[in-house]
């Protein structure tokens, strides 16, 4: 025992913070990387980047559906553990090579490994405590804060390495982070040792052949008709994309393998099989919201947000580039346009912000009067002075016909062009574009089109002599990362977590304990009224089109924090009650299944977000929370009947 709690706990804690870090650095910059236009990302569509996001955290957390069955029945926890620490860590060095297909391929191997990880470290928590401890779930809340210690780190991280270095060795230094949590496990083998179980099987439990016939393949090929059926039917510009109709329809053979599970176990097991099904409900709705953390939210942190905070490290700033100013206050200090080139063309400005130009495109803006092309070369070192301040607004350069644009329309109807490379591609040269300006000096332009040139100064014409309204000639305000702002949930977890366990301490000394099933219900009406908040900040922020403040969204992960810490824990900890041990890590991938299904969703929304005004957007989502915890309140009864069976 360690202050009142086995051994094992505080190496779990660890290992899983250092997995959690690296998996929330990569996370928090996910979608920013993948429809990023101005800094180099991949420049995809939002309906698409958010199809990537949705369908990666649907994935993530599906595969422990197979990664907790096989840990119960052929390599135990720690063996698999380990063996998804491994494929995590080469899956973010993929993701960290240039290219897309290292790119997906390295958020293959991450689905793989987190299937192996994920659900048996849960597992081993809940092994290290005998069945009916009081102590368990104090023990799951101690897990958790390892957890969002690490997530409150990772998009601090995230922020730094990528305004210092760029975006792929933001992905490397999360590979790093997964070796140091596979560098204690290793070390603390023989302490994890009470948390593991030998493998057994049931001769009545249905073998993995089976398992892989019955519902594995049907899950498969129900998807790939479901994805088949949306390519020819679904009209043009809709809402949902084809894949995720694929994986929702995936999805049908795998929840009805867990009902037909509860329904057919033996008398003594089906109470609690059959209570983890709203529980996985419950879930599921849950991780919806709390996901769109990396989707809606970020879209609002990075668009409807003023990030202008001066009192945050530079580190942790990057520049506000023209997009931020579409929408930004009447005070808001404008660029001055001497920084900025216009260009007619919409294509060359698009390569300029992918950061993949080829010789032609350079050679047009280098017959542009007064701008001159300057040459850096293909690494950083051994540049002046002057030409090191231009890097900032360099971009590499292909020859041509290496670079392809793809044009076409994005799920709202407008136009939208995308850049890209085969993988492998090698730049050929550096260049950044200097004007000179009537005073002698020399500064790096950033280029946009002119369409977004005019949009920026439509109604500020008539300002432009008045020098306080316009920021120096080559610099940028300095905003705020916006995925800063999801280490606001991990923060409040960090907080919140003593407070909460108090709080719930205090009630059982009064006689007034809340169930485990109750907590669950508390979480649901917590997270609604934190999307409410959120319908406050769209109404604020008149459609959109003006930005409001931070503190909206702090105000969100405030509420739908509190609302985490009774239901998420809560939710671990009632699986690992309720099931029969030899099932138990197969019933926690039932949890992260449910989660994978809400997760989908957390992706679809964020594609969707752009469609409706962001009053109605979180209204919506409100409302269909709300009916969960009302579908939860109403088997309050029953839920509460069948942890009391199981000693819980």
């Amino acid at each position: 025992m360690a202050l009142g709690h086995p051994k094992g706990l505080f190496p779990l804690f660890f290992i899983e913070m250092w997995e959690r870090l690296a998996f929330y650095t990569m996370l928090g910059i996910l979608l920013l990387y993948t429809t990023d236009t101005q800094r180099g990302g991949l420049g995809l569509p939002s309906a698409e980047g958010n199809e990537i996001y949705g369908l990666y955290l649907a994935f993530v957390y599906f595969t422990p559906f197979l990664g907790g069955m096989i840990a119960d029945r052929f390599l135990g926890y720690r063996k698999a553990v380990l063996l998804g620490g491994v494929l995590m860590a080469a899956g973010l060095m993929l993701m960290g090579m240039p290219g897309y297909l290292p790119f997906v391929s390295g958020l293959g191997l991450l689905i793989i490994g987190n299937g192996f990880f994920k659900p048996n470290i849960s597992v081993m928590v809940g092994n290290l405590y005998e069945a009916g401890d009081p102590k368990r779930d104090a023990g799951f809340n101690v897990f958790y804060m390892g957890i969002n210690i690490g997530a409150f780190v990772a998009n601090l991280l995230a922020a730094s390495v990528r305004n210092e270095m760029g975006w792929l060795w933001t992905f490397r230094v999360a590979g790093f982070g997964i070796m140091i949590g596979l560098a204690i496990l290793v070390t603390q083998w023989k302490v994890l040792a009470r948390a593991d179980h030998r493998p057994a099987r049931d001769p009545e439990d249905t073998s993995f052949g089976e398992i892989a016939l019955k519902i594995l393949l049907p899950a498969f090929g129900v998807g790939v008709l479901g994805y088949l059926m949306a390519t020819w039917y679904l009209p043009a510009g809709s809402a949902l994309r084809p894949a995720v109709c694929g994986f929702l329809a995936g999805m049908i053979p795998v929840i009805v393998f867990f009902v037909r599970m509860g329904l057919t176990a033996k008398p003594s097991e089906k109470p609690g099989l059959l209570a983890l099904l709203p529980v996985y409900v419950a879930g599921g709705c849950f991780f919806m919201v709390l996901h769109l953390n990396g989707s809606a939210m970020t879209q609002w942190a990075r668009d409807s947000t003023d990030r202008e905070l001066g009192v945050a490290p530079a580190i942790l700033q990057q520049e506000g580039l023209p997009n931020y100013y579409l929408n930004a206050a009447e005070d808001v200090a404008l660029p001055h346009p001497s920084s900025l080139l216009p260009v007619d063309s919409a294509k060359i400005a698009r390569m300029y912000g992918q950061q993949r130009m080829d010789q032609s495109a350079v050679d047009a803006i280098g017959m542009i009067p007064g701008i001159e092309v300057v040459d850096l070369g293909l690494g950083e070192g051994g540049l002046s002075a002057e030409n090191a301040k231009w890097s900032d607004r360099s971009t590499k350069v292909f020859a041509d016909g290496v670079v392809t644009v793809r044009e076409g329309t994005d799920s709202h109807g407008a136009p939208s062009v995308t850049v890209e490379v085969p993988d492998g591609a090698v730049p050929v040269r550096k260049v950044a574009f200097v004007r000179t300006l009537p005073n002698g000096e020399r500064i790096g332009t950033y280029v946009l089109s002119q369409t977004l040139f005019d949009e920026l100064y439509d109604g500020y014409r008539e300002r432009f002599g008045k020098e306080a309204e316009l920021l120096p000639p080559g610099k940028f305000l300095g905003v705020i990362n916006p995925e800063l702002y999801q280490s606001a949930n991990a923060l409040f977890v960090i907080a919140f977590t003593p407070l909460i366990v108090a709080f719930f301490q205090f009630m059982l000394r009064r006689g007034k304990g809340v169930t485990t099933a109750r907590k669950i219900f508390w979480g649901l009406v917590l997270t609604t009224g934190s999307l409410l908040i959120m319908s406050l900040a769209g109404l604020l922020s008149d459609g959109g089109h003006a930005k409001v403040s931070g503190l909206w969204l702090i105000s969100f992960y405030a509420m739908v924090t509190m609302g985490e810490l009774c239901l998420s824990p809560m939710g671990l900890s009632l699986v690992t009650k309720l099931s029969p041990k030899r099932l138990v890590g197969l019933t926690m991938g039932g949890w992260f299944m449910a989660t994978a299904f809400g997760n989908n969703f957390s992706g679809f929304f964020g594609g969707i977000q752009g469609r409706m005004e962001p009053t109605y957007f979180f209204l919506m989502l409100a409302g269909l929370t709300a009916l969960v915890a009302l579908f939860i309140y109403l088997l309050l009864p029953k839920l509460d009947a069948a942890i009391k069976q199981y000693g819980a």
